[in-house]
């Protein structure tokens, strides 16, 4: 009997599919070229024609077949004075979009030969196109916690005190909806609240636990609905934070099973990526599209 495939087959992009609609850079420079110059036109700024442009030989220019005048598609993305094969950087995006916890720069370096240092940059560049500012949650139903990264501690439970390494992490997700993760300067009421009026609409309903910090969320005009994790209930009826629970378990699983260990610094990174595919999961393996658009969407 034929293993049934979990991917609805409009959703499947193979390796085969990869391989045969980029088999080479010139493949993915074309790519490239016709999400930000659809037909090759554009408006030319040396003749203030919008007219077509033609490749240059071998190189990555393109010319205005007015007056010569060149432009780059890659000028202005992550791809920019990058000595690196456009095939591998699309070779990294597909595999970062075909899985669901994340994939290794060592992993990366294993399969297609470049450097550490090469893989490690593609993906901190990669990871750089897959922020969202300015997303807001409008769902009926907000669930919103929080968790603390940066290790064990040992033989202590509950939430860090203010002067712990640990560091605060806020999450807010829509129930069946998207979701949104911030590193947080520390776990404080006017921190919480304040990143709740920035993202979430005063019309939901907040789901939360009993965390004191959350105090105050009426005063602001939302609903608040609170379960009782200090005393051991976990759901009553449609009050919970079980989803919110099931994307941190992602994260941490992701984290500490593939990336092992990040720091601080480039934490919210890390978090975007789980956030754009967690928000996106409705894509399949075609998310590794959506991260292609991205490189012509944040091109300066």
């Amino acid at each position: 009997m034929k293993p049934k495939q979990s991917i609805p087959k409009e959703l499947r992009y193979t390796m085969r599919d990869f391989n045969n609609e980029f088999p080479n850079d010139t493949a993915c420079l074309e790519y490239i070229k016709e999400q930000r110059y659809p037909d090759g036109m554009a408006d030319c700024a040396k003749c203030g024609k919008v007219t077509k442009h033609h490749r240059v030989g071998n190189r990555t220019a393109y010319a205005c077949q007015s007056c010569g005048n060149h432009i780059y598609p890659l000028a202005g993305t992550v791809f920019e004075k990058s000595t690196t094969s456009l095939k591998t950087w699309f070779y990294a995006m597909y595999l970062m979009g075909s899985t669901r916890c994340g994939i290794s720069a060592k992993q990366i370096q294993r399969e297609t030969g470049v450097t550490y240092k090469t893989a490690y940059r593609i993906f901190k560049q990669i990871r750089s196109l897959l922020s969202e500012d300015g997303m807001q949650l409008e769902g009926e139903a907000v669930e919103m916690d929080e968790m603390y990264h940066g290790g064990k501690r040992r033989g202590a439970k509950g939430r860090p005190s203010h002067d712990s390494h640990k560091v605060p992490v806020v999450g807010m997700v829509e129930r069946g909806g998207r979701v949104v993760a911030r590193v947080a300067k520390n776990a404080k009421r006017e921190t919480l609240l304040g990143l709740v009026k920035q993202y979430i609409m005063p019309s939901s309903i907040v789901f939360t636990d009993d965390f004191v910090s959350y105090d105050g969320l009426e005063n602001l005009g939302y609903t608040h609905r609170r379960i009782r994790h200090s005393e051991r209930v976990y759901v009553s009826g449609d009050v919970h934070t079980n989803t919110i629970e099931g994307f941190w378990s992602t994260v941490k699983r992701g984290i500490g099973g593939v990336y092992h260990n990040v720091s601080a610094k480039y934490l919210q990174t890390y978090l975007d990526e789980y956030c754009f595919r967690y928000n996106r999961r409705d894509q399949g393996n075609l998310l590794f599209k959506t991260i292609l658009e991205q490189v012509s969407r944040k091109a300066s």
